[in-house]
């Protein structure tokens, strides 16, 4: 690539001005992603692919447009500027739209301490399918695996830059490398498959590959011989590994595009407990080696670690500038984009308050209900809370396992299931949401 990011950014800031913009900003984002399949212990698939994403948003008074490209000459740069400013003539206008102002922005350009680039070499192929072929050899050690539906490794590295005729530059690197299995236990209609996987910032920190193939074959054979639970109300204990949904509805519930359009279940909570007393959300852009982690928003303002949930007490909103305005509140620093969309209201990293027991405990001090570890489908109503999900897992009686189940439908309203929640002390703490087994009393649910 004959530009760097920064140059590439610049250009087409200066394009749109030079073709009629009151204000611009542009993203520039550059990318190597790698995939290897196996299956039956050879390769199945590889792909590759590497290229540069421009975007550029344009502002003609108090109207906006977005364009992109993956074609980085200067010929294209200014055809994109030219229809840019074409778009945003004919766009409605917005008073609500705009950059920062240059006062609030950042200090920070970088991502200096996060630790988000791994700076060790690319790996090779062979390394990404030797990790795919261990983890299905692994798994296919179990008798009663019938196959493995799939084994895959991946790495990926972007490189991302933002800038904006308020005077804000600023880019950052990231990598990812991972490896997951999914295994298929049983023949015929009796089937079942489960998965496992991992994924890291830095290649040294990922699970071994065959530890990987063994969860998931150990969970596939588990949900042999499963059958419907019984309809009725019971404690729920939702897993670790899918227990983050449940904060993840909370999270989209206070997006500030959904309280500015009224469609939320709680537009009207601000200031209100929507958690048990005891239990706070977190959000904390700055931890190391964590995806979700950056020093400045898309809009080049400085993120900061907050309670979104402070005692059970719902604190504010997630907001970008625009939804901020709306509001007549400041942002939070919560814009995230693409090249081919305005910014928009998401979180970053995000911690529930962990529990005094383990998820053991928990399902011992159930007595009767629904281990569930995994959804398939979602009815969520997001003006009312209305809460309906199919599900599968185990049953608990007595507080102990009794045989797995699934074809079963879990539902409640999510402002009652988060006050009636109790978390335990499981979470695994390198992932973005941190978020232990959730046990919710009083589910109902559809099976038999």
């Amino acid at each position: 690539m004959s530009q760097n990011l920064e140059e590439l950014t610049h250009a087409l800031l200066q394009g749109a001005k030079k073709a009629g913009a009151n204000d611009a900003d542009a993203m520039a984002v550059k990318g190597t992603a790698l995939s290897i399949d196996v299956r039956n212990g050879v390769l199945e698939q590889a792909e590759r692919s590497e290229g540069v994403d421009i975007g550029l948003r344009v502002f003609v008074g108090q109207r906006q447009a977005c364009v992109s490209s993956s074609d980085t000459s200067q010929s294209t740069i200014d055809a994109m500027c030219e229809r840019a400013i074409a778009m945003a003539k004919e766009a409605p206008e917005d008073p609500y739209a705009g950059l920062a102002d240059p006062a609030s922005l950042s200090d920070v350009r970088g991502a200096d301490g996060l630790e988000l680039f791994d700076p060790t070499p690319e790996p090779d192929p062979a390394d990404l399918q030797n990790d795919a072929m261990h983890a299905e050899a692994a798994a296919l050690e179990y008798a009663g695996i019938s196959q493995v539906q799939s084994a895959s490794g991946g790495y990926s590295a972007r490189e991302i830059h933002i800038s904006a005729t308020n005077g804000f530059t600023g880019g950052y690197q990231r990598t990812d490398r991972a490896t997951s299995c999914v295994a298929i236990a049983g023949t015929g209609a009796g089937m079942e498959r489960d998965y496992d996987g991992d994924s890291r910032i830095f290649q040294a920190d990922l699970r071994a590959a065959a530890d990987i193939g063994r969860s998931a074959a150990e969970r596939a054979l588990a949900r042999i011989g499963a059958t419907k639970p019984p309809t009725g109300n019971y404690p729920v204990l939702f897993d670790e590994r899918i227990s983050s949904t449940l904060i993840g509805h909370l999270l989209a519930a206070i997006n500030g595009a959904s309280i500015a359009r009224g469609s939320s279940w709680l537009r009207d909570a601000l200031g209100t407990q929507v958690l048990p007393e005891h239990l706070s959300v977190i959000e904390d852009p700055h931890r190391t080696r964590i995806p979700g982690s950056r020093l400045f928003d898309a809009e080049g303002l400085a993120t900061q670690k907050r309670a979104i949930v402070e005692n059970g007490m719902l604190t504010g909103w997630t907001l970008d500038q625009a939804n901020a305005r709306k509001l007549g509140m400041a942002s939070t620093a919560n814009a995230a984009r693409g090249t081919s969309a305005p910014p928009t209201p998401s979180n970053w990293n995000i911690e529930l308050t962990q529990g005094a027991q383990s998820g053991d405990a928990l399902l011992r001090d159930m007595g009767t209900g629904l281990l569930v570890t995994s959804m398939i489908g979602s009815t969520i109503n997001a003006t009312t809370g209305d809460y309906s999900r199919g599900a599968a897992g185990f049953w608990i009686e007595n507080g102990e396992i009794s045989h797995p189940v699934n074809e079963c439908t879990i539902a409640g309203n999510l402002r009652d299931m988060l006050l009636r929640m109790t978390p335990a002390n499981d979470a695994r703490t390198h992932l973005s949401r941190v978020v232990p087994s959730l046990l919710v009393e009083g589910m109902t649910l559809a099976g038999n």
